[in-house]
């Protein structure tokens, strides 16, 4: 069976082809055959990096974590340990926020932990 190269369904994915790969540099956005591959390359590298974005800011907020822990002389470790151990169930992002926005907040909970720690 030959191959169509002007039907209506050809005409709708390349049409689609078009509108995915608009403001794609050069070929990437005229050509058919490397549309293709320039969408799909596209699609591989957005599935891939939405998973590397959660990772990069997991590192970004246990970063910021640690450095106010440390200005208040304490360990990263020992001040989730002792949030763990007071069952105080803020997570790292929420943390992030309170050190850099709320410093007088995140001074008792440095404080409420060191006692914990103790114990």
């Amino acid at each position: 069976m030959p191959r169509g190269t002007s039907g209506a369904v050809r005409a709708r994915k390349v049409r689609r082809l078009r509108t995915a790969t608009k403001g794609y540099r050069a070929a990437h956005s005229k050509l058919t055959r490397i549309m293709i591959f320039a969408v799909t390359r596209a699609g591989i590298n957005s599935y891939r990096d939405r998973r590397l974005k959660k990772r990069d800011f997991r590192s970004l907020w246990i970063t910021r974590i640690t450095a106010a822990c440390r200005a208040r002389g304490m360990s990263y470790s020992r001040f989730m340990a002792g949030l763990r151990k007071l069952s105080i169930g803020l997570n790292r992002k929420m943390l992030s926020e309170l050190a850099i926005t709320d410093a007088a907040a995140f001074d008792k909970l440095v404080a409420m932990t060191a006692n914990a720690a103790k114990a």
